[in-house]
Parts: structure tokens; C-alpha cells; sequence
């Protein structure tokens, strides 16, 4: 061919003008941490429970086996973990946490949990926190992410709270609040219960951290602990005999062949055992036949109470304030001699009288943590002036409407003193109602301390932190 002459074009040779680029698709997340970013997301928005959310996120998008697995680990431990994985994230950061978008703050604190507590290797942890940071923020934050997770890899934990943590020989509480994390507060309230800020008190609160099993507890009436167990696979707890154990990672059982027939209900053991001591109080010889629970919703307690006084040809009246509560109350109760009543446990209009009465009393929630990951960052002190007013409250109206020499139960599932002892020494002092030794009365039950009442422990008993006092009406 000639110089200056072009070579004829041929049919296969010509490439078609590029189309111009829309903007890019979102990049997909997988299910199980879009699950976890989700429930997040509804516990700081919504103020939504983990253990309400997440099984109903995994029902909907019909996601089980081993990324409903992972999606459970990342909630729960990002959501437990928070003090922690901020504290990390602020150190990482440009900018303090405050100013950061909710959405980007709950995919870094999914991304550095898997960092420190999973076996996801790092590049692909940060990788899939980048992508759902993008999907769900933007483009414009990735980088950032990007490079708060990249410094946040550089150390293990034991590393990060060696850096963030003070020492602990002059700050116990300080060193274990970061360690732990749990709020300095709640790290104190557990030194005061405790009487120790060494190694028992670190054990308290890392138990506070693990998973826990799943407690079931029968209907005294129908089925017995042996073949509850033989049913669910699981093993007869060692100390309530209404009671069976499962692993942690039993998932839902909403469609279990015993709860869906009411034969059985989700309930810790120590919810049990303090249900169970209210019954098995004797009493003075006259006839035992109205019983009374002051606050009764959501109805576990006073399901058991209600088989527990059908045994002996006893009445049960439960009361609570709500009527959304109240009729789960009577669903919990079907076919048992149960009265539910929809009013204020303060003044409930019942007539005085009866001879057992539990108070089931309102209360922070310390004692289950474990269970509401994310309980420990919505707590304050402040409540605890406000809970106590009504706590006392309940109990001088239980102590009302308690005959002479009838027994009054006080249970709240924490460990604060506040709610605890000096509620409790309080009312003893302003009613007169004598004080008994609950001890006797969780039989099998052992480290219940000096008495006389008792306060149940995870690290201890595999309980939740459940507090029970026994007061007999003069």
C-alpha cells in the first residue's frame, strides 16, 4: 500500500463509541452484616431491642445456617462492645464521633468488632465494611472509612486497651470499663455489690459478656423438666426443677413443638427459683388459698405461679398497668386459676388479704445484660433514683395487701444496692415486716453469700443476676 493511503476499514475491525458511564450501582453487601448493620441501626434510631429485631429480620429475609450465625455474632458482640470499639474508632479518627453520620458509625463499629473478636481475615473485614459503608452512605465517606479501619488493624484488642485503658493497680474500675466494656458506673455498682474490685469482679464482668444459654421452663402441670428435655434436645437444669438448658446457639425457638403448644416458655432460671421460693414459704397454718402477682407482665412468672398455686387449690390474681402487658399476661396464663387485671400496681383496687404476693418490681436491668447487649449504654445513674421511688412504692402496697403472717416476695433482676439492700432495709425499717432468711429456700443453689437474701450471679450460678427477698408481714 502507498505511503499517504488508508487502509479500508473492515466490518470486524470498527469498535462502537463508548456509552457514557451512569453512576455506579451500590456495591452488594452480603446478608448476614446487612442483617447486622440493620438491627444497629433500629437499636440507635428506634431505641429497638437486639433480641426483638434481628430474629425477626432473619424470619423476613429468610436467612439461617451459618450467615444467620455470623449475623448474630456481629449484632450482639458490636452492640455489647460498644464502649470499646468507639474508644478505638476515636482513636483512629480525624474527627470526634459526634460528628459522624449514625449510619457510618454503625458499619465502623461492625467492622472493627470483626477486626478484634472474629477470625474474618482483616483485609476482607475492611473490605466489606468499605462496601457497606458505600451502599449505605455514600461514596463520598468510603476513604474515610477506609482509613479508621486500616489504623484500627494495626493492634489486637489486648493491644488497643493496653493503649486506651489506665493501669489497672491505680484505676481498677477505669481499666476495667475499657477492658469490659461497660459504662464506669455499672463497673462500680458491681465493686459494691460484689465487696471486691479484683478478680471476681473481673469475672462478673466478663460474664456479662459471653453468650448465654437458652432457659426454658415447663408447665409444672403438663410436662415435667425430663421429658421437656427429651423434647428439646437439651439437658435439665441443675437447679430449678421446672427447668432445661440449651447451647447458646439454639437460635429461635418461636416454632418449637412445646412453646407453640404451651407446654414450655423461654425463662431464666433464676426467674424460676425466685417464683418457686414464694411458693414453698410455709406459712402459718390458716389457709393459703390467694395469691398475688403486683406486677405481672409479661407473664412469666406468673405463669409458673399460676401452675404452682393450681397444685395446691390456690387462686392467682395478676395485675399490671398496661393492657398490651395484661394480655400477654393472659395468653401466658390460658387454663390456669389466673384473674389478670389491667391497673397500676400502686393502687390496684384489689381488696387486702392474701396470703402470698410477688413483686416483680420494674428495675434497671443490670442483672441481664448479657441478654440486652445494648441495655448497658442506655442506662445512666439517673434512673436509678426514679426506679427506686417506685420500687418502694410497689412494696409498701404488697405489704398493704398482704394479710398477717402472709409472705411478700421482692425480686428485681439486678444488683445495684440501691435496688437491692437498701430498698429492701428500707421497708423492713417503715413496715416492721419481718425479714427471712431466703437461703433455705434455693435448695441445691450454692454461694448464696450471708443472707438473708439472696443475690443470684452469671459467673457464679449461669443465672441471670437475679436479687430475692423474703418479708413476712407482722
Amino acid at each position: 500500500m502507498s505511503p499517504g493511503k488508508r487502509r479500508p476499514s473492515r466490518p470486524g475491525n470498527t469498535r462502537p463509541a463508548r456509552k457514557k458511564e451512569g453512576p455506579r450501582k451500590p456495591p452488594a453487601v452480603d446478608p448476614a452484616r446487612r442483617v447486622a448493620f440493620d438491627t444497629l441501626q433500629a437499636i440507635r434510631t428506634r431505641d429497638a431491642y437486639a433480641n426483638l429485631v434481628l430474629p425477626e429480620l432473619l424470619r423476613e429475609r429468610g436467612i439461617t445456617g451459618r450467615d444467620a450465625a455470623l449475623a448474630t455474632e456481629l449484632t450482639y458482640g458490636s452492640a455489647r462492645l460498644r464502649g470499646l470499639l468507639d474508644e478505638v474508632i476515636a482513636a483512629c479518627a480525624d474527627r470526634a464521633l459526634s460528628s459522624m453520620d449514625g449510619d457510618v458509625l454503625d458499619a465502623l463499629r461492625l467492622g472493627v468488632y470483626q477486626l478484634m473478636r472474629t477470625r474474618v481475615p482483616a483485609h476482607a473485614a475492611v473490605a466489606a465494611t468499605v462496601d457497606l459503608v458505600r451502599a449505605t452512605a455514600g461514596s463520598a465517606v468510603s476513604g474515610f472509612a477506609n482509613a479508621v479501619l486500616r489504623r484500627a488493624a494495626t493492634d489486637d484488642e489486648q493491644g488497643w486497651v493496653e493503649r486506651l485503658a489506665p493501669p489497672y493497680e491505680t484505676d481498677p474500675i477505669g481499666h476495667l470499663a475499657i477492658r469490659t466494656a461497660h459504662p464506669a458506673w455499672i463497673v462500680r455498682a458491681f465493686a459494691e455489690a460484689l465487696g471486691d474490685t479484683g478478680t471476681e469482679l473481673a469475672q462478673a464482668l466478663e460474664a456479662d459478656n459471653t453468650r448465654p444459654e437458652v432457659h426454658l421452663v415447663t408447665r409444672p402441670d403438663a410436662l415435667n423438666a425430663a421429658e421437656l428435655a427429651a423434647l428439646t434436645g437439651g439437658e435439665v437444669m441443675p437447679y430449678s426443677p421446672y427447668g432445661v438448658r440449651l447451647d447458646a446457639g439454639s437460635g429461635d425457638l418461636a416454632d418449637s413443638e412445646p412453646i407453640r403448644q404451651g407446654l414450655a416458655a423461654v425463662q431464666d432460671e433464676g426467674s424460676q427459683l425466685c417464683a418457686r421460693a414464694l411458693a414453698e414459704v410455709p406459712l402459718d397454718g390458716k389457709p393459703d388459698r390467694r395469691w398475688l402477682d403486683l406486677c405481672a407482665g409479661p407473664g412469666g412468672k406468673a405463669r409458673l405461679l399460676g401452675a404452682l398455686a393450681a397444685s395446691t387449690g390456690a387462686h392467682l390474681d395478676a395485675v399490671d398497668t398496661a393492657e398490651h402487658r395484661a394480655a400477654l399476661v393472659r395468653e401466658a396464663v390460658d387454663g390456669l386459676p389466673v384473674t389478670v387485671h389491667t391497673a397500676d400496681g400502686r393502687a390496684s383496687g384489689l381488696s387486702p388479704g392474701y396470703d402470698r404476693v410477688l413483686v416483680d418490681a420494674p428495675c434497671t436491668g443490670l442483672g441481664a445484660l448479657r441478654r440486652r447487649p445494648e441495655a448497658r449504654w442506655r442506662r445512666s445513674p439517673s434512673d436509678v433514683a426514679d426506679l427506686t421511688r417506685l420500687q418502694g412504692e410497689l412494696l409498701a402496697e404488697a405489704l398493704r395487701l398482704t394479710r398477717s403472717g402472709g409472705v411478700v416476695c421482692y425480686v428485681v433482676c439486678t444488683f445495684h444496692l440501691a435496688e437491692t439492700e437498701g430498698l429492701v432495709g428500707e421497708a423492713v425499717r417503715t413496715s416492721g415486716a419481718s425479714r427471712l432468711d431466703a437461703r433455705p429456700f434455693f435448695p441445691g443453689v450454692p454461694d448464696l453469700g450471708g443472707g438473708p437474701d439472696v443475690q443470684l450471679w452469671p459467673h457464679r450460678h449461669g443465672t441471670d443476676a437475679m436479687y430475692c427477698a423474703l418479708l413476712r408481714k407482722p
